[in-house]
């Protein structure tokens, strides 16, 4: 599991279109902070990093890892706002590519181990049970969306889902997502995602994750 989205309930958008943008580079710390902000209440990573003090930290770097390594490569991160300033993203996976190579695994490690210590083990066996029920259809796999707690009821995630949801329904391709949030999956089911399966993770006391699929047309 990339960290699964967790956008807050749709709320009126600010004056004026919101300007979806890809990614670049230089974005990688301010995204990296804001899903580390975004994603510090979500129950999942609360129970993978229990240690309250550190746990936006950790999170931060592992976001940072993750857009360096598997998602920037991609193209397909994309980032708004209500200014210039990116105050939410989504990290999107194309077609046949949600599957980290075993060379950037390799290449991770150490990262990882840094800033995740010794929850590295715990962190891998949940990534690992919910790799095990990927769907193998091509699609296009969000892995993560994350908006930053003080920009939230704004829109933004919602700008975001579009952006990329509106080419899946183009090209007529299939979207898919993992949710750690019960409550978020009504608002993944307004973009027309549904739940496939509520996955119990290993660990005594790990919360569940929905596994959602969306099929192409299915506008909000």
């Amino acid at each position: 599991m990339t960290s699964p989205p967790q956008p807050s309930p749709p709320q009126p958008s600010p004056p004026g279109p919101l300007n979806v943008r890809p990614a670049a580079a230089s974005d990688t710390a301010a995204i990296a902070a804001l899903l580390g902000r975004a994603f510090d209440d979500d129950p999942v990573w609360r129970w993978l990093l229990p240690d309250d003090a550190s746990r936006v930290r950790r999170l931060t770097g592992l976001f940072g890892i993750m857009l360096r390594r598997v998602h920037l490569p991609h193209g397909a991160t994309e980032a708004t706002g209500r200014d210039a300033t990116a105050e939410a993203s989504a990290l999107w996976d194309p077609p046949g590519r949600w599957r980290v190579p075993v060379r950037t695994q390799a290449a991770q490690a150490g990262p990882l181990l840094r800033v995740l210590g010794t929850r590295v083990p715990a962190t891998l066996r949940t990534l690992g049970a919910i790799e095990k029920h990927h769907p193998r259809e091509p699609h296009w796999y969000l892995a993560v969306l994350g908006t930053d707690p003080a920009a939230q009821g704004n829109g933004l995630g919602g700008a975001l889902l579009r952006s990329r949801l509106d080419r899946c329904d183009a090209e007529g391709i299939p979207a898919y997502l993992e949710s750690s949030k019960e409550r978020n999956v009504p608002y993944y089911e307004r973009f027309g995602f549904k739940v496939t399966r509520e996955l119990t993770l290993p660990g005594t006391g790990c919360p569940p994750v929905w596994l959602m699929w969306r099929a192409p047309g299915r506008r909000p």
